[in-house]
């Protein structure tokens, strides 16, 4: 049986929302220009290939990036992402998707609680990385800061809805 015979098709597909959704949760804290979300979604990408690197096959972040290498996985965890944002004002969606990725997690632990430790440090290791790839505050990439007071904001909130401790 493969990692993803264990879960059902619809908890396989909420699965795959998560890159998007933890990338999601820091780009809404504090969106910046078209070359600032090109670099957070570019982070997004990075974030899951090297996780999925890291841990090898066998891994849910290893699964997950492999679909994603289908137009069919990727189809599936943008209108996954679409039907939980849909209709939300930016605050409202931001907290729809740290309330879907526990969920997630919840659903992981419940199915192979062994891995939802790890899911919990891809998903924050995402956002982290989102965060990190573009200055906010800047005027065309110079100035500005790394990591805005926003962006920690919803890292911490994240962690805290995963039930990690702050750091």
């Amino acid at each position: 049986m493969t990692l993803r015979d264990k879960f059902s098709d619809e908890e396989w597909n909420k699965l795959l929302e998560v890159p998007l959704l933890a990338g999601f949760v820091v780009t809404a804290a504090d969106p910046g220009g078209l070359i600032g979300a090109f670099q957070e979604n570019a982070a997004i990408a990075n974030s899951l290939k090297t996780s999925a690197d890291a841990g090898g096959d066998g891994t849910l972040e290893y699964a997950i990036a492999e679909a994603y290498k289908t137009s069919e996985g990727r189809r599936v965890a943008r209108d996954g992402v679409r039907s939980v944002l849909k209709g939300k004002r930016r605050n409202e969606a931001s907290q729809a998707a740290v309330n879907r990725l526990a969920e997630i997690v919840k659903m992981v632990e419940g199915v192979e609680p062994n891995r939802a430790a790890i899911l919990r440090n891809f998903i924050i290791k995402t956002a982290t990385e989102t965060a990190e790839a573009a200055t906010e505050g800047g005027l065309f990439g110079f100035g500005g800061e790394q990591v805005s007071d926003a962006e920690r904001k919803s890292i911490e909130e994240l962690k805290a809805a995963l039930g990690l401790a702050a750091l």
